[in-house]
């Protein structure tokens, strides 16, 4: 796939950093990432305060800041792409961008220094969210492809995605005030499965056997079926029904794990910059059975493994699919033999390290041992795994492929 929107040639560097809608978001991913888990920790640790609750913090900050700027410069190129029209101009994309920096930069602010400026933040945030959705909803009304399920997909997971967005701000604007916001189990469910793992896995769907150049017949109905079966799954988490959840999300692990399989893609027997998808993608299936396992062990054992599935799923699946599919855009593979030097390979298999580590720690804790170190390990290799990955990329990033 190629990747760049434009034959002018950019003169300046701000030209160049903003020529493509990948270019900017990816850029500031990688700087809100490290942002963000070193702002965590430190709150975690009693180091730093914040003005709002750790937890939506860490949440919100990951989920509609993080992962979404990755996405958003993936799908402001691929889903035009996707509906078989023009590119999205610059001053669209370029807008957006704009928006998403400053909610973001405000939001922080806020978190560290005064509440209500967290929430303006935030509010900003979504209303970049909604533009960007509209823009995707005309790319998507304009399209003449007579292929229009996956992008259908694409726009219901933002749907749901805005939502949950308010939803968030709402729990962050009450918690601020003093008040405890009853749909905000359903508000955190919903951001995670419905919108950022569901966005994640209609892409890898589609996105992975192309690359691998596997040609797959899925059923008619796979995707709604994983898209019920989440839903099902967040609205048992949101009113505490322990064992629906546990029910429904091993039925999704064993659907997921036959249909996979059933694909036949090469699995390890490929270019690193195919087998790090391929393991992305095995560890949704996988990450939800263990989930499902935690989930009853936290039941019998009367304990709490501290969101260990969810960071499986988090970390597992998305970070893997993030990290393997960044790297592919910013080496620019568009009619190429795909190919990862060893500093690529490196940081595919720290990000397995970062899940590992993550898991031992809700292992620990929830089985009573004290092992808190573990989670300073977790954050530090997260942030060693982004610092790592803008030092590699960074410069591509910001000069383009030929002085990057």
């Amino acid at each position: 796939m190629n990747f760049h929107t434009s034959e002018h040639k950019p003169e300046s560097t701000l030209e160049t950093f903003l020529s493509q809608p990948h270019q900017p978001f990816f850029f500031m991913g990688i700087a809100w990432s490290a942002i963000a888990m070193l702002l965590f920790m430190l709150a975690y640790k009693g180091v730093l305060p914040l003005q709002i609750d750790i937890t939506a913090f860490h949440a919100y900050t990951m989920i509609f800041i993080v992962f979404s700027h990755f996405f958003h410069g993936f799908l402001l190129t691929t889903f035009p792409r996707f509906c078989m029209t023009q590119p999205v101009p610059p001053f669209i994309y370029i807008r957006l961008f704009i928006l998403y920096s400053i909610g973001s930069l405000l939001f922080f602010a806020g978190a560290l220094f005064f509440a209500p400026l967290a929430v303006a933040g935030a509010i900003v945030v979504l209303v970049a969210h909604l533009f960007s959705v509209k823009n995707f909803k005309t790319i998507y009304d304009v399209s003449g492809s007579p292929e229009k399920k996956d992008p259908f997909w694409l726009l219901t997971a933002h749907a749901v995605g805005l939502v949950a967005h308010t939803l968030f701000i709402a729990g962050i604007a009450l918690d601020a005030s003093g008040h405890y916001f009853t749909w905000q189990p359903l508000g955190m469910a919903a951001g995670f499965y419905l919108y950022l793992l569901f966005l994640t896995f209609v892409v890898a769907q589609r996105m992975i056997p192309f690359f691998s150049h596997v040609s797959i017949d899925k059923p008619i109905r796979f995707i709604p079926t994983i898209f019920t079966l989440l839903l099902l799954k967040t609205v048992m988490l949101a009113i505490g029904f322990a064992w629906g959840d546990i029910a429904i999300t091993a039925i999704l692990s064993i659907y997921l794990f036959k249909e996979i399989l059933s694909w036949k893609l090469p699995m390890f027997d490929s270019p690193a910059i195919l087998w790090v998808l391929h393991l992305g993608l095995l560890w949704l299936p996988a990450g939800l059975m263990i989930d499902a396992i935690m989930r009853v062990g936290e039941i019998w054992l009367q304990t709490d493994f501290l969101f260990a599935g969810l960071h499986l799923l988090g970390i597992g699946f998305v970070t893997t699919i993030l990290i393997g599919f960044g790297t592919r855009v910013a080496l620019g593979h568009s009619g190429q033999v795909p190919h990862a030097d060893r500093y690529s390979v490196t940081l595919f298999w720290l990000t397995q390290v970062v899940v590992l580590v993550r898991f031992s720690y809700s292992m620990a804790m929830g089985l009573g041992i004290d092992l808190r170190w573990l989670f300073d390990a977790a954050a530090g290799l997260w942030l060693v795994l982004f610092i790592a990955w803008g030092i590699k990329f960074g410069p591509t990033l910001i000069w383009g492929n030929e002085k990057g």
